[in-house]
C-alpha cells in the first residue's frame, strides 16, 4: 500500500511548483516537488532532478506540460475500497490544486 503524504507536504509541493511556475524559477524546483511530478502520467523519466531541470529548462515549458497532462492524471480508474484509492486520491487533489494555481 502507498503511503500517503502529510498535509505538509501536500502544502509544500503545491506551494512550491506554484512558486517555480509564476516566477519563471525552474532552479527553484523541490526534490519533492520533481518526485511528484516525474512520477505523474505523461512525464518522462530522467536520470535526476538536474537532467529534469535541464529538459525542460523554463518554468514555462514546465507549465505547458502540466497543464496538458492534466486529464490524464485524473485517477479515475480506481474506485473507492480499493487498495491505493486515497493515495492516488491525493494525487489528483495536488496535481488540480497546481493546475489551479498556474492557470
Amino acid at each position: 500500500m502507498l503511503q500517503l503524504k502529510t498535509e505538509t507536504e501536500v502544502k509544500s509541493i503545491i506551494k512550491n511548483v506554484i512558486y517555480v511556475i509564476k516566477n519563471d524559477n525552474i532552479n527553484g524546483l523541490t526534490k519533492k516537488s520533481y518526485n511528484f511530478i516525474m512520477l505523474s502520467q505523461g512525464f518522462i523519466a530522467h536520470f535526476n532532478i538536474h537532467g529534469f531541470i535541464s529538459f525542460y529548462e523554463t518554468a514555462d515549458n514546465l507549465k505547458r506540460d502540466i497543464l496538458f497532462y492534466q486529464n490524464m492524471n485524473q485517477w479515475n480508474n480506481f474506485r473507492f475500497g480499493e487498495p491505493d484509492y486515497e493515495y492516488m486520491m491525493q494525487r489528483k487533489y495536488i496535481y488540480n490544486a497546481i493546475c489551479d494555481g498556474i492557470k
